[in-house]
């Protein structure tokens, strides 16, 4: 068995970096592919972890820790059979197993028994989860100093109340969350020997702090983070995350570019019909999101291309599980980039796809993305025609369709409150308009935090564009100084620090008000925004005809 498993070693696997921790067995293959699971676990690509841990098992069955990473990868959801082992099976494993385990072994190994206690599903998993966190924190309590079960702990912590560690309007924990006890094990974990270089704690760190409002605490480890695991895609794109809320969005593109290398990889060494899809998606759709933020066109049509080739069809029509439910709604991200960039006569150009049901949000979007193109370029009859298509197209969108955390639903809402302000407007009913559109800016802040975010270009620029089109200069310069987080208004995930929109908008603002000591200090921060650029940004929305002669030019 081990020479087989050897030949399997030597067969070039992926770069996952060096982080090794030493568990109870003789086999060095049986550690060499535990490794390799804990990095791909840490890295949220739990299917290839599942298949590391059973090759664990094959190199030495009486390894615990090879029946405790198969556990730990099925994550707190526990409604799909195992791939090798059924519940029943892997528990008797683990109690089989569990005298060889050393002592910490022993309390991980408590701790995921009392994550499963039952072998049937129930409807209820945060009873399990809440039993797994009280017995990782006894064993947190017992090996405090492991880097290990403490990234267990902290995730343990976290996934009691995902993406809600924090309140956004607040800055307080968020309600019944253990944000301050997570906390408190990773900042006291950051400063042990061996921090810098764990990937899982590291990572989790950033999910940590994200939603904080200081999320820039997190920098340290984003920059650690960077290359730390050559071959997994997701752990090179985390640092976007710390990268975008800090409005450093030429390191976010630097880091989701190595992302989708790493992606690629994988895909060509173990195909791409599988879940970890939606991870490299979101890996795409991150590094979009990023050029579209500091200007840069060709970089994000680029990417909408390589996007849509990921997810091929033969994908979405997969019912189990619902693949078009977590999928279709990347397919729709080329209409908002056409948007971001005034690329008019391209969105008109657009294509309808053949299945709209399954393409229920693409296709929706496509027609929101036409009526912003025909009422930009003059053609109000044809926008309402566009705008009828996009009601009827909405009504046809699943509410089970997410562009998780959120439902399609509820981004298109934003859509459709944009698309009626932007047909208003070339009617000359502007007070109705800016009313749509105010409405947008309401819906656009109260998507759930994501990154990206739900909604590709922040409702507020074209507000204040048209603002400014209109010559209400006062009020396009408070939207974009919200718009900027330059006062305090928004939470710190809804704000875009230094993105070349708001910016060269902001700076016409204030010249234009007479500040020019303010306009000043912006003077650097534009001219670098704009360097970035790969065109020339006059206005924050395209959808503004009278822009100003010479400014930002490329």
């Amino acid at each position: 068995m081990d020479k087989q498993l050897v030949t399997l070693e030597d067969d070039g696997y992926f770069n996952l970096g060096t982080y090794h921790r030493p568990i109870t067995t003789k086999s060095s293959i049986a550690q060499r592919w535990f490794n390799r699971g804990l990095i791909w676990a840490y890295g949220f690509n739990t299917q290839e972890a599942s298949n590391c841990f059973e090759k664990v098992i094959a190199a030495d069955p009486d390894c615990a820790m090879g029946y405790w990473g198969l556990a730990y990868t099925r994550g707190p959801y526990y409604n799909k059979a195992w791939r090798l082992f059924d519940p029943k099976d892997l528990k008797m494993a683990l109690e089989a197993t569990y005298r060889k385990a050393s002592p910490v072994e022993q309390a991980l190994i408590r701790a995921i028994v009392a994550r499963y206690p039952q072998p049937a599903p129930t409807d209820d998993y945060s009873v399990w989860n809440r039993a797994y966190a009280d017995t990782m924190e006894a064993a947190y309590k017992q090996f405090s100093d492991d880097l290990d079960v403490v990234v267990l702990y902290a995730d343990a912590l976290m996934n009691l109340t995902p993406w809600a560690m924090w309140d956004p309007y607040s800055g307080k924990p968020g309600p019944k969350a253990r944000t301050l006890d997570a906390c408190a094990a990773v900042s006291r974990a950051l400063t042990q020997k061996g921090a810098k270089e764990h990937p899982g704690l590291l990572h989790l760190h950033i999910h940590l702090m994200e939603m904080s409002r200081t999320p820039e605490v997190a920098v340290p480890s984003a920059d650690l983070l960077r290359g730390l695991v050559p071959d997994s895609g997701h752990l090179n794109h985390m640092p976007s995350h710390i990268d975008v809320l800090i409005g450093d969005y030429r390191s976010a593109v630097a880091a989701n570019t190595a992302a989708v290398k790493a992606d690629a990889k994988f895909v060509e060494k173990l195909g791409g019909m599988n879940m970890y899809t939606f991870y490299r998606a979101h890996d795409y759709h991150s590094l979009i999101y990023a050029a579209m933020m500091c200007g840069q066109s060709r970089v994000a049509l680029d990417n909408c291309t390589h996007l849509e080739e990921a997810i091929p069809e033969k994908l979405l029509v997969v019912e189990s599980p619902p693949m078009a439910d977590w999928l279709e709604a990347f397919c729709a991200v080329r209409p908002h980039v056409l948007i971001r960039f005034g690329r008019w006569n391209d969105i008109i150009n657009l294509i309808l796809p053949t299945n709209q049901s399954l393409y229920s949000v693409t296709t929706a979007t496509i027609h929101y993305a036409k009526g912003v193109a025909y009422a930009a370029t003059g053609d109000v009859t044809e926008a309402l025609k566009q705008q009828a298509f996009f009601n009827k197209a909405l009504s046809r969108v699943p509410s089970s369709r997410m562009d998780y955390p959120n439902k399609c639903v509820d981004i298109l809402k934003v859509a459709e409150a944009m698309l009626a302000g932007e047909i208003e407007y070339r009617r000359g009913n502007y007070e109705v308009a800016f009313e749509h559109l105010r409405r947008s800016i309401h819906l656009d802040d109260r998507l759930l935090y994501s990154e990206p975010w739900g909604w590709m270009q922040p409702a507020r620029h074209a507000y204040a564009a048209l603002l400014l089109e209109r010559g209400r200069v006062e009020e396009a310069a408070r939207t974009y100084a919200e718009d900027l987080g330059l006062d305090e208004s928004l939470p710190r995930g809804h704000q875009h620090p230094n993105n070349v929109w708001a910016l060269s908008g902001y700076h016409e603002c204030l010249t234009l008000l007479g500040r020019r000591a303010e306009a000043k200090l912006l003077e650097l921060p534009l001219k670098l925004a704009t360097c970035l650029a790969d065109i020339l940004v006059q206005s924050s929305c395209f959808c503004r005809t009278n822009t100003p002669i010479g400014s930002c030019r490329k």
